[in-house]
């Protein structure tokens, strides 16, 4: 699968700027076909399979039962004669080839795993070359005008492709949130689509693939389309195992899908459809198998991430409405928010529950979330991850805008003043937490002066890192239908890089005011530019580059002892020497485990010394253990 990450994204899921390609993948297993009081198929890192069920486990029924010997001994015993044998039929897809492209979000590359998988159960294998692909998803993004502009100009090099094989032409589907808003008009595209699905239907696409190659003559596939956007108000994907990159440090997990915020901006809710949650226990035993297989970072993922509800111990029961005092819906939020809904969360698992419970799975796994909004950033939220080494110390809190008047016309539930004090108390609440933000500037009706709270906000608040936008219409959206889109395109530019410009100036003294400092640094491999540098990610998901040189295999503050060649996944201490804009650059320290760095800070933050502390970290967990 090749992931194409737009630019592309206002209060939804983080965008990365730039262009990979996925490495090969692991095989994981495959269960749309289970129910929830089905037995749970689960990989383990050593290929074997284990079976749960919530009722007499089926290792307990054969174990009461007659051994295999015994049919084996009654078979022998009998004159059989000849016995004809055949082949079962053919699995569906089998030894057909996909090629995926992703587009977009996080949520969009953990969709394309998860269809990876459903695939794979219907006896598609993956392909990295679209000339060599059966079949080639585009799974696509609609946040903007431009991400959508990409997929029409990518269709049309496709389109080259199927008549250059017009005797087997290749399948063309158009996948998530494009094709949830545009639908037929994908299909009526001049033959360039011949499937299109929503990010609700991919447990159908081995369906609708069938039915598209049911449709073939000896002179080739007749241009008929197939089609699903039906939008569910219960999937989750949560019985299956996305196919993820084999070797991959980090990886994502989605916890919810749909948002109920309704933005006036924002096509999200249309194509992605209302909140629902995952079950807890079934993201828990997700997080555990990748524990087992090594990975090392998991970021937790949902339109709407934080306002998490698993009401699936309450199946049967009434939903409470609010809280346990009606006087106030909103008393669940943080100070000074509201939304357009009244919340539904009474007696559901919530996003502190949650976050609490997948850190405490493996210490040594850092757990990141996006895109959260902030009005779920509650006190019982931020405490969990001040008090959590493993939750990183580093909160995507997009405000939209620094005016008022413009946050209500975004219908965002909250005033300037209230996303400011939320500010100060996350920083008071996590000292040295990294901060970053959406802004979306030109929106309908944006004056000067509402400009200018934004360059204020942008000023004042200090963000680590910021994804800025011009507004972008979209259809169907609050926005469209009752505002005008009246700024004009020359001054949305003016403004937009007139906000790019402060960040960025505001972005390096934050960056400056990290020299000297020692951090935390998960490995990840190679600098971009260099092969004698690794490059990684500190707690506060800053890029940190440093030599690749042997280091002490303890990090103890001093440079005698064994040396030891750093890996991929292998944490590190790292001390700041200079920055840029966008990177640190450092000396790496030594290696070193999560659990004894952060010790090693809470010693050094009760005025013990830190290199002291790290040495002692060690051992004081031991005997915590013994």
């Amino acid at each position: 699968m090749v992931n194409k990450l737009t630019a592309g994204r206002h209060c939804q899921m983080q965008v990365l700027p730039c262009i990979w390609r996925l490495a090969p993948r692991a095989v994981c297993l495959h269960r749309s076909s289970l129910s929830r009081r089905s037995p749970v198929v689960r990989a383990h890192s050593d290929g074997a399979a284990a079976v749960q069920s919530t009722s007499t486990s089926l290792a307990t029924k054969l174990a009461d039962g007659p051994p295999f010997q015994y049919f084996l001994n009654a078979l022998s015993k009998q004159n059989l004669g000849s016995v004809e044998t055949t082949l079962p039929a053919e699995v569906p897809g089998s030894k057909r080839k996909v090629y995926i492209e992703t587009y977009g979000c996080q949520m969009n590359v953990n969709d394309s795993e998860v269809l990876l998988s459903v695939l794979a159960d219907n006896g598609y294998a993956e392909t990295q070359q679209d000339t060599d692909a059966d079949v080639i998803f585009l799974n696509t993004c609609a946040i903007r005008e431009q991400a959508e502009q990409r997929i029409w100009s990518r269709l049309g090099t496709l389109k080259q492709l199927k008549n250059k094989n017009k005797n087997k032409p290749p399948v063309v589907g158009v996948l998530g949130c494009m094709a949830e808003r545009l639908k037929v008009q994908l299909l009526d595209s001049d033959k360039l689509v011949d499937l299109v699905a929503g990010p609700d239907a991919y447990r159908d696409i081995p369906r609708l693939l069938d039915t598209i190659e049911g449709r073939t003559s000896t002179s080739g596939r007749k241009h008929e389309g197939a089609m699903n956007v039906q939008l569910s108000t219960e999937e989750t994907y949560a019985d299956i195992l996305p196919v993820r990159p084999a070797g991959s440090m980090s990886t994502y997990l989605s916890i919810m899908r749909g948002c109920n915020n309704m933005c006036s901006f924002c096509i999200v809710p249309y194509t992605r459809g209302r909140e629902r949650s995952r079950p807890l226990q079934s993201i828990l035993e997700e997080v555990q198998i990748l524990s087992q297989q090594g990975i090392k970072e998991v970021t937790l993922l949902g339109q709407n991430v934080n306002s998490y509800a698993d009401t699936s111990a309450l199946l049967g029961q009434p939903i409470k409405r609010g809280t346990d005092t009606d006087a106030d819906p909103f008393a669940i939020y943080a100070q000074g928010f509201r939304s357009v809904y009244k919340p539904q969360r009474g007696g559901a698992v919530q996003f502190a529950e949650l976050l609490d419970a997948v850190a405490s799975v493996d210490p040594e796994m850092r757990i990141r979330f996006t895109s959260p909004h902030p009005k779920d950033f509650s006190d019982d939220v931020l405490k969990v991850i001040a008090t959590r080494p493993n939750v990183c110390k580093q909160l995507h809190m997009p405000a939209q805008s620094g005016n008022t008047n413009m946050l209500e016309r975004m219908r965002r539930g909250y005033t300037r003043q209230a996303y400011d004090d939320l500010v100060a108390h996350v920083r008071d609440v996590i000292p040295g937490v990294a901060l970053s933000t959406d802004v979306i500037t030109g929106f309908c009706g944006e004056t000067e002066e509402e400009h200018e709270d934004t360059l204020d906000l942008m000023q004042r608040t200090q963000y680590d890192q910021a994804f800025m936008f011009a507004y972008s219409e979209r259809e169907k959206t609050h926005a469209a239908r009752h505002l005008a889109d009246d700024v004009p395109a020359d001054v949305k530019s003016r403004r937009l890089q007139e906000i790019i410009a402060l960040f960025r100036e505001g972005q390096l003294r934050q960056n400056e005011a990290e020299i000297g400092t020692i951090h935390l640094v998960l490995v990840e491999g190679f600098s971009k530019r260099s092969d004698s540098q690794l490059s990684g990610r500190t707690d506060h998901m800053k890029r940190a580059i440093f030599d690749d040189v042997p280091v002490a295999a303890e990090y103890t503050g001093k440079q005698n002892g064994e040396l030891v060649s750093l890996k991929p996944g292998e944490y590190v201490a790292v001390k700041v020497h200079s920055c840029s804009t966008g990177t640190l650059f450092a000396e790496a320290l030594g290696r070193t485990t999560l659990q004894a760095f952060a010790a090693a800070q809470s010693a050094a933050d009760d005025g013990h010394d830190f290199v002291a502390a790290v040495h002692a970290a060690p051992r004081e967990a031991a005997a915590m253990a013994c």
